[in-house]
């Protein structure tokens, strides 16, 4: 009984399912007034089940996240972690401010890299204008929470995105004289991010993480029920292909 009643709460009421059912009603509506908009808004109404069910979410965004995958066995000499996004003022365990759920993947993944090697880490990320937190100062923190000495902690806090990441990570790499980086982030920004790299001629090691979708996609029936996740995987896939092409002139 529980799992109909998710069923119906999540496909009627929740977004986007009641903005799908609205459509559908309007489309009702205007046939039968003999409109001729209603083919517009069944349209409307197919794209957006469409975009928001994980039968598609999914699958779009494996295009991305299938490009890179970790190498078995990881050898550099210094661990890049691109930021996500944090908090500045949200109350943590070591301090203020939390990273979000993808830059907080990506830093579990440099912790565990670091035990393994037991090289430098560098932060990349800063306040975007000043309303967002730092990811290189909040995961700064978060790592010598975790054990990570701070001496072994290179911060690069001025980056806004993936461009200036790999420009100023660049001087950080020639300051400290590195020479075999590990780039860590998300599996469906590590496309765009090698190009960047690739563009200050940095020669990087992809150590994608962070997930949204499993490898090897298995239907069931949940996967015609639209959701917003569905829609935000939509979302980062279509950014990161815009970004991609953008990167071809920034």
């Amino acid at each position: 009984m529980i799992y109909f009643v998710k069923f119906i709460y999540q496909t009627f009421i929740l977004p986007p399912g009641i903005f799908i059912v609205a459509l559908l009603l309007i489309t009702i509506y205007a046939f039968r007034k003999k409109s001729r908009v209603w083919p517009v808004f069944l349209s409307l109404a197919i794209f957006l089940y469409l975009s928001s069910i994980p039968l598609v979410s999914d699958r779009i965004i494996h295009t991305m996240e299938k490009r890179y995958t970790p190498p078995v066995e990881a050898r550099g000499d210094v661990i890049i972690m691109l930021g996500g996004g944090a908090t500045s003022d949200t109350p943590g365990v070591n301090g203020p401010g939390h990273l979000s759920g993808y830059a907080a993947n990506r830093l579990l993944t440099c912790a565990q890299l670091y035990r393994k090697l037991e090289v430098p880490i560098i932060i990349s990320g800063g306040s975007v204008e000043g309303v967002t937190g730092s990811d290189a100062v909040v995961g700064r923190r978060i790592l010598m929470g975790l054990g990570v000495p701070e001496d072994k902690i290179i911060t690069e806090s001025e980056s806004r995105n993936t461009t200036e990441n790999a420009n100023l990570t660049k001087d950080v790499l020639n300051r400290y004289s590195f020479k075999s980086p590990i780039l860590v982030t998300s599996a469906f920004h590590m496309h765009r991010s090698v190009i960047q790299f690739e563009k200050m001629n940095i020669d990087v090691i992809p150590y994608p993480t962070d997930y949204q979708t499993n490898l090897k996609t298995h239907f069931i029936l949940n996967d015609l029920v639209p959701n917003a996740e569905a829609l935000s995987k939509i979302n980062l896939t279509v950014k990161e292909y815009l970004g991609i092409l953008v990167s071809k002139w920034y």
